[in-house]
């Protein structure tokens, strides 16, 4: 799984209880104009939108909540919350990309649940929901499709930008626990959304070899390629080794079925990791 979290720095969440559409927020019956201005204000902030919905039965009425959460390059977290009864309220969103956000706040847990896209996410993605909800009922929403349909159940941290994969009840809240607790550990880490995929399996090889770590003890300061060959250059934060160097060699997978619903079969690119230093 190492490698294969979406890239995306800044995300918004939409409540809705309605059934999710395949395409998720584009496929909403809402005012066009409105749909069409957050649309293209998250595409001008390099924006990515997810449906979201509290797990357990569904809450048909009542304000429904909306959300901007950024992480910026220095690591710091920005978050603007909002609500919506309204197709025009959601017009404050395209408002809210333009703005910093508030710091402090704690991260949302989303897990995507979104059987529309695929079956294997909300099969195994709900029950997942479910017991990170009962731990954390106030950070976990289930969300539309994240990606990697395969790793299901997927569970991603925002705006820290962790994803996780091949999930389930149990696994879920310890994974979280001790994300929560500044302890990242390799097992079900499919990376971190802004590194590219041989960086994000070099950092996912660093944990595995050296121990867990907190989301920005590891930098990535260099990534050099010759042909099929990476070396991955890493800087740590005490007590963890204070340069690494990552040696991958990317491989293309065999021709399968990649996802539940998928029509044909595929192949995807993995990053094996062939040494692992530290100076």
């Amino acid at each position: 799984m190492a490698g294969t979290a979406s890239p995306s720095l800044v995300w918004v969440l939409v409540e809705y209880r309605g059934a999710w559409p395949p395409s998720g927020f584009e496929g909403l019956d809402l005012d066009a104009g409105t749909k069409a201005m957050v649309l293209s204000a998250a595409r001008a902030a390099n924006a990515r939108v997810l449906l979201v919905r509290r797990p357990g039965p569904r809450r048909r009425h009542g304000v429904a909540s909306w959300a901007v959460l950024r992480h910026e390059s220095s690591g710091a977290y920005r978050q603007h919350w909002g609500t919506w009864e309204r197709d025009e309220d959601l017009a404050e969103i395209a408002s809210a990309l333009a703005l910093p956000g508030g710091t402090g706040l704690p991260p949302a847990i989303l897990v995507c649940a979104h059987g529309q896209h695929d079956p294997c996410c909300a099969v195994w993605g709900r029950p997942v929901g479910l017991a990170l909800s009962e731990r954390w009922p106030e950070l976990v929403w289930e969300c539309s499709h994240v990606g990697g349909d395969r790793f299901a159940a997927n569970a991603v941290v925002a705006p820290d930008g962790v994803y996780y994969g091949g999930l389930d009840a149990g696994t879920s809240v310890t994974t979280i626990e001790e994300h929560l607790s500044g302890r990242i550990h390799a097992r079900y880490l499919r990376g971190y959304t802004d590194l590219l995929p041989p960086q994000q399996a070099a950092v996912a090889a660093a944990l595995g070899e050296f121990g867990p770590a907190g989301r920005h003890d590891y930098v990535v300061t260099q990534a050099l390629r010759e042909g099929d060959q990476w070396l991955i250059h890493i800087d740590g934060r005490p007590p963890h080794p204070a340069r690494i160097e990552v040696e991958l060699r990317a491989l293309r997978t065999p021709q399968r079925q990649l996802t539940c619903r998928a029509a044909v079969e595929g192949s995807v690119v993995i990053y094996q990791p062939t040494s692992i230093r530290s100076a």
